[in-house]
């Protein structure tokens, strides 16, 4: 069956062609497995709440019958402004019409959120752009520049909300345009595309502009909502969509609520935040979470930005997902929201994951996968420019961004062929990583560091692992660190600027080296070492040394050539250092294209590299499980970038052949 909805049609439709329905939810309410539903192009201000599911084979289908036309909005516009004083004006909004839900009283708040003032899931837009929530009209009055802000200039647009009877006054300085004759809108929706129960599986949404909704923080210890998700189901599709201005999150494959368990930490304080999380894994396993019943999502071909948490978020719920060939940008940018969940896409518990040929940029961080990184492949990806302007006021450690953060995981975790260009290229508090052929022109952080609860003295965090490609629980551990694989890379030093290195010797934080390489794991055994620590006779009755069990584990190397003093690790082997000429990669653009902008393949030495395969990379320490796909076969890196073809000997890095083509 074929539905079909016109904004501009008649009441009282039926869905058929020639008699469509007005809104998306009409359809919503009847579409049953196979069903498709067309919507026309224009803006539909609607929640929809998808009542039934699909079936594998036959989904639902909801398509936006041009690409970019239908466009679902968790906003209305706001025409009743009245001058205040100065350059601010004041709406009075109706109780009413945000039903069970004002997103102007009710506060952003979670486990690992942070802000110096009370900020509320409601949002104020200029022409389509977000204003600077602030805590007293005093502030909106006389605004100033907000200094962590990555756009100086605009964040003087500010607003605040107060309650009068059962109205919702918004007080907001608009730098002297009339808001009567330019777009306002406020956001009064909580979701725009999100189901209201859980397991409404097989979806496919199509095509649409998503924007504007007053989602809420979305830790992995609490439910966690997008303006678009499948909450807690399998087998979406979520393609060729726009995905913008949510207030925190704009996609959600994340977790489900757990009442008893939600943000438990900030609200009692009687357990650490990792223990309630570890009681959340546990729990979710009991109650059905499975590689059968959730998880096995698609995100592809959409265009996600201006979201201030994350882009893309999940927790146990983006199980056995593809991520793909997604434009990720401008998250986090505002820098009001502050906290441990942050970035262009930040998964827990990303089992079988795959991100691939995505290009994420001018974000906080780029991707960020926490806990339970097993099995997952970062892979094809450009990256760059994920971290402040040097002009933005920084104000946690976590404010200093990177393009990758692999944290408390026991992996496996494989990353290959990425250009890694930001300052930073990577934040590795965690093992069982292997690096193949990627180009990294910036430092790794955290290495050694960054595993225990909060600090030393709090003790380790453990965190699980799983039966390989299952989401069973196989056993928890503890971090040794170590068990990474570097292989067939290019590291090139480039400057790191003043602004970061000033603020890291300020503020004493550890483990931020300014050294690009793998100088950070000097000190870290070959096998041979290692192993030979547990071949070593005791004498008769002498009580075994049990430190051993809890030393670093090694790291291997082959084929990674270093440039403008990016360094080696002391144990590092066939590799090759290159000095006295100065190689440039800089990024251009060109009509929507990018394009590498470099010397490097003039410098680049001869270097008999192996070729990499799962066999060479072996298995992830803990969880005992090799670097393969997702149905257990093996991998051979025998394609690029690009997905060319790679020689016996490959080039080191992501490119086989010489450059010229557009990256994305």
């Amino acid at each position: 069956m074929v539905y079909y909805v016109a904004y501009d049609a008649a009441r009282g439709g039926d869905g058929t062609k020639e008699k469509p329905f007005k809104q998306i939810s009409e359809a919503a309410q009847i579409a049953a497995a196979g069903d498709e539903v067309i919507v026309a192009p224009g803006i539909y201000r609607e929640y929809v709440n998808p009542i039934n599911g699909g079936e594998e084979g036959k989904p639902i289908v909801y398509r936006s019958e041009v690409i970019g036309g239908a466009i679902i909005s968790g906003a209305e516009p706001v025409k009743n402004w009245e001058h205040y004083k100065d350059n601010v004006w004041v709406a009075r909004i109706p109780n009413g019409i945000f039903g069970s839900y004002n997103p102007y009283t009710t506060e952003i708040g979670g486990d690992w959120y942070y802000s110096s003032i009370v900020l509320h899931t409601g949002e104020v837009y200029l022409n389509g752009k977000s204003m600077y929530e602030t805590d007293s009209l005093d502030s909106v009055l006389d605004p100033q520049v907000y200094m962590p802000s990555w756009d100086h200039e605009f964040s003087v647009y500010q607003w605040y909300s107060c309650q009068e009877d059962d109205t919702t006054l918004i007080y907001a300085n608009f730098q002297g345009n009339n808001p009567n004759e330019n777009n306002v809108e406020i956001n009064v929706r909580r979701n725009c595309f999100y189901p209201e129960k859980t397991g409404v599986n097989y979806i496919t949404l199509s095509g649409f502009v998503v924007k504007q909704a007053a989602t809420t923080w979305a830790p992995p210890t609490a439910y966690q909502e997008g303006m678009i998700g499948p909450h807690w189901s399998k087998g979406w599709i979520i393609e060729d969509c726009e995905v913008s201005d949510s207030k925190c999150c704009g996609i959600s494959l994340g977790k489900y609520l757990q009442p008893n368990n939600e943000n438990k930490w900030t609200l009692k304080r009687l357990k650490h935040g990792t223990q309630t999380e570890r009681d959340a894994i546990c729990q979710a396993q009991i109650e059905g979470w499975t590689k059968e019943n959730i998880g096995s999502h698609i995100v592809r071909r959409c265009h996600i930005h201006d979201c201030e948490q994350t882009g893309i978020v999940g927790h146990l719920g983006c199980v056995f997902s593809i991520i793909e060939d997604n434009h990720i940008h401008d998250i986090n940018t505002k820098q009001q929201l502050t906290g441990a969940e942050i970035g262009g896409i930040k998964l827990h518990a990303a089992i079988d994951v795959i991100f691939r040929r995505n290009h994420i940029h001018h974000c906080t961080r780029g991707i960020w996968v926490d806990w339970q990184a097993q099995g997952t492949r970062i892979t094809q990806n450009l990256f760059h420019d994920n971290m402040p302007p040097e002009d933005a006021e920084l104000t946690t450690k976590l404010s200093l961004g990177e393009d990758l953060f692999i944290e408390v995981s026991h992996g496996p975790t494989l990353v290959d062929n990425n250009l890694f260009l930001s300052a930073y290229a990577g934040r590795l508090a965690t093992q069982g990583v292997a690096y193949v052929h990627n180009l990294i022109c910036g430092p790794f952080t955290s290495v050694g560091g960054g595993t225990d609860n909060g600090s030393p003295a709090t003790g380790p965090r453990y965190t699980p692992y799983h039966v390989p490609h299952r989401t069973e629980v196989a056993g928890f551990m503890t971090f040794l660190h170590g068990d990474n694989r570097f292989y067939n890379n290019i590291f090139i030093q480039n400057p790191i600027p003043k602004a970061y290195t000033d603020f890291i010797e300020a503020n004493n934080i550890e483990l931020v080296g300014t050294v690009t390489g793998t100088a950070e794991f000097n000190g870290y055994p070959t096998w041979d070492e290692y192993e030979a620590l547990f071949k070593k006779e005791n004498d008769k009755g002498a009580v075994e040394d049990r430190s051993k069990y809890y030393t670093k584990l090694p790291v291997y190397t082959g084929g990674n050539v270093f440039f403008n003093g990016a360094k080696p690790c002391d144990k590092e082997v066939n590799y090759a250092e290159v000095t006295g000429q100065d190689v440039y990669v800089k990024l251009a653009e060109k009509d929507g294209a990018y394009y590498l902008d470099t010397n490097l393949y003039d410098c680049m030495p001869e270097l008999a590299t192996p070729f990499i395969s799962t066999e060479v990379l072996g298995e992830a320490f803990e969880p005992e499980q090799k670097f393969e796909n997702p149905d257990g076969s093996p991998i051979f890196f025998d394609r690029d970038y690009w997905g060319e073809k790679r020689s016996v000997n490959p080039t080191p890095g992501p490119f086989e052949k010489e450059l010229g083509k557009s990256l994305i």
